[in-house]
Parts: structure tokens; sequence; C-alpha cells
């Protein structure tokens, strides 16, 4: 069975950007209850139970819809991918590290988009204008290719054979106890605690995803 990630760093570590009451809510509340559901619906399904939840939801067309029925597909889309959209938040989150981009992504960003400031602009646009709970993300498409999109609720670019580079979550437990209706005002502050040599770890996984 899948198990809840340790915090590589102190709850209250992200502050003030991000406050330790939220990162303990979160991650001790909201990323077990998804654990603990994908876990009680992988229960009798011991093969797909050996997958990673990421190889699960990128292999979700050609395994999972071949060896589950419908009501066990829609729990392991939903609360599997709500596991794995947490792991890389947590990930991609450190009171340390570049600020901005680096490496081969800070190239591919800026060819992409023309700036980091013109890609940072975007990526608040797309999180800012989802409606309801979701994501915003970065990925890395069917052809290898930067793309900025969100989705709703917990949706992943997986599905799609998009790896995902970063995500920002927009989910109102994402910021509620601090930042209130204000999602633009958490949207800006979360700049401030990514770990860009981390993200670039994940572009890096994503070039070798086949």
């Amino acid at each position: 069975m899948h198990t809840l990630p340790t915090l590589t760093y102190a709850y209250e570590a992200l502050e003030p950007h991000i406050d330790g009451l939220t990162m303990h809510v979160h991650h001790d509340k909201h990323h077990q209850t998804y654990l603990d559901k994908f876990n009680a619906a992988l229960s009798n399904y011991p093969e797909l139970a050996k997958l990673s939840a990421e190889d699960l939801l990128w292999h979700f067309e050609d395994r999972v819809k071949t060896e589950a029925p419908a009501d066990i597909q829609a729990a392991l889309k939903n609360h599997g991918g709500g596991f794995e959209h947490h792991n890389i938040f947590w990930e991609i989150m450190s009171p340390n590290g570049p600020r901005e981009a680096v490496g081969d992504l800070a190239a591919a960003i800026s060819s992409k988009f023309i700036s980091f400031l013109d890609f940072r602009t975007k990526l608040i646009d797309v999180a800012t204008k989802q409606f309801g709970s979701g994501w915003a993300w970065l990925v890395l498409d069917e052809n290898k290719e930067l793309a900025i999109y969100s989705l709703p609720n917990q949706d992943s670019p997986l599905l799609n054979k998009h790896y995902p580079i970063m995500g920002i979550d927009v989910w109102e437990h994402a910021y509620y106890l601090k930042y209130q209706n204000r999602r633009p005002e958490y949207l800006e502050a979360i700049w401030n605690v990514l770990d860009w040599q981390q993200i670039e770890a994940r572009y890096q996984m994503g070039l070798k995803k086949s």
C-alpha cells in the first residue's frame, strides 16, 4: 500500500508565505484522506497496487480501465490524483533554493514563453481563472513540449500522458486559513517558496518518461 511522504522541511518553514497551520491541515488531513481512500480503492486489486501512483495514472487507459469496474476507476482517478498531486506539491517547495528556473528548464521556458516573467504571468493567470477547485500545471506534453493549463478537482495531466513538472494547488484548503478568498494574493506568495532546483529535476525526469 502507498504511504504518506514525510515533509523534508518543518511545517512552519515556508512562513510567512504558507503558514504552519495550513501545512499541518493540508498534509496531515487532506493528503492523508486522499491516501486512505486511494489505498481502500486498491485493496482488491493487488496488481494495480504494485504500480506507483504516477504509473497508475499514466497507464489509466490501458491498465485501470481494463482491470477495474467503473466505480473503482473513479475512486482511483480522484483519490490517486489527489495523492500524487500532493506528493509533487510538497516536493517542489522548500524554504531555500532558487526562486527562478535553472538549468535546461530555464532555457526551455525562455524559448517557449519569451521570459521567466512572461511564463510566471501566464501561469498565475491560468490559476486565477480556474473556476472552483483544481490545479494549474506546467507540463511536458506528448511531444515533450512545455504547456500550461489548469484542470478541475484532482484530474491529472498524467491521464493524458502529460508529465507534470510543477503544479499549484488552487483548492481553497491550500490557502484559505491565511488568505481567505484572496486567491491572487496566495498565487503571488507561493513563488517565494517554489524550489526550482527540484522543478528542474522533475523536468529531467519528464524528458525520460515514456
